[in-house]
């Protein structure tokens, strides 16, 4: 079958013939319809993640998926063949830039029907990571303020669509080029990252979301009222900061999960919740 390879950290991907993968008790075997590229796939094709992510090389692309189940396990109860699934595969178990790709059951949930595999396909990674940082961090609740960095990027888009379904006030930073996408996403403020200093704009909210690290991982600190909650998928904040705010700070990285995966789907069917494709290849 064919697949996007990575031969050799640093060059650029290739495709290739692979020998078609070999199916898991607990997985099933997708025939991909379309998959996502996410920024984590060039960090590992430049070689910048070997030690957290010890991939044997040639090296298959691609986490998120979107397509048809051609096989499934002995051990899989909640999928069959023929069945239409979207999901973000195990770390270990990446290569969805491919004909076929197998992923454990518990990643995937059932494509809702209104969207196409294209649109599946750009919604779990970035959609889970915004659910994790809103839901399972933050625990977001309505009528609070959150400040969302990034707004108009993958994870932005849906971090705003999530924050407004949980009810909450929604503040975002992007250029001004993206202002009228992010407020037609939901945003209540939107802060121009070229022209605007947020930490000088915004004061006493609830929530941060921090998608950029570095100094405005820093300086989100200081719109956070007391006992806020600051949350960051960028690492790390400078130790101290946390205290001297006296607010809540965590740090994360996604985790794959079809049954959160599954309450998303629930929002994508009825449209409280829409994909926003960049550019298709």
């Amino acid at each position: 079958m064919r697949a996007a390879i990575v031969e050799n950290y640093g060059n650029d991907p290739k495709i290739a013939e692979v020998p078609r993968p070999v199916l898991l008790a607990d997985s099933v075997i997708v025939e991909v319809r379309a998959a996502a590229i996410n920024p984590i796939d060039n960090l590992i094709r430049l070689g910048y993640l070997q030690e957290m992510l010890p991939f044997s090389l040639p090296w298959t692309m691609g986490f998120d998926v979107s397509g048809v189940v051609v096989a499934v396990g002995t051990d899989v109860t909640r999928f069959s063949v023929s069945d239409e699934v979207f999901g973000r595969a195990d770390t270990m178990q990446a290569g969805t830039i491919a004909d076929l790709v197998v992923v454990n059951e518990s990643a995937l949930a059932a494509k809702p029907s209104n969207i196409s595999h294209v649109e599946a396909a750009s919604i779990p990674l970035a959609g889970l990571t915004a659910w994790q940082a809103l839901v399972t961090f933050t625990n977001l609740q309505e009528g609070e303020r959150v400040l969302i960095h990034a707004g108009s990027g993958g994870v932005g888009t849906l971090a705003i669509q999530i924050a407004k379904q949980l009810g909450a006030f929604v503040a975002t930073t992007t250029s001004s080029a993206n202002a009228q996408m992010v407020t037609d996403l939901g945003a209540d403020l939107v802060i121009d990252y070229q022209t605007q200093a947020f930490d000088e704009e915004l004061s006493d909210y609830d929530v941060v979301f921090d998608m950029m690290g570095g100094e405005t991982l820093e300086k989100s600190f200081k719109v956070l009222k007391s006992g806020g909650r600051l949350v960051s998928i960028k690492g790390e904040a400078p130790a101290g900061l946390a205290e001297e705010h006296g607010v809540e700070f965590s740090s994360f990285m996604m985790s794959p999960d079809g049954e959160m995966l599954a309450e998303m789907a629930a929002l994508l069917a009825d449209g409280r919740l829409r994909p926003v494709v960049d550019r298709t290849y």
